[in-house]
């Protein structure tokens, strides 16, 4: 369930923080969020795929610590991103 280069790639040009910025945070929640979005249209055909689930509640897991983060070091960027990538987030 690997995301493609294309898309990796669009999505760490628009949450960086500067041109050489590939790990903060915001890039790691943004990409965590569209392979969580992929993994989960593969679950609805694949039902019976467990090894996929667990690797889906591992993501949804560090996500949320990830965000947890954010919201601890610094809370505008955490509100623009949770906004943006429409996460319901407490």
């Amino acid at each position: 369930m690997a995301l493609d280069q294309d898309i990796k790639q669009e999505i760490i040009s628009t949450y960086r923080r500067d041109e050489k910025d590939t790990g903060s945070a915001e890039v790691q929640i943004a990409l965590l969020t569209k392979k969580i979005a992929v993994l989960t249209d593969h679950l609805k055909t694949n039902k019976k795929d467990h090894s996929s689930r667990l690797g889906l509640l591992k993501m949804v897991g560090k996500r949320k610590r990830l965000l947890t983060y954010l919201k601890r070091t610094n809370y505008e960027s955490f509100t623009k991103l949770v906004q943006d990538l429409g996460i319901r987030s407490k």
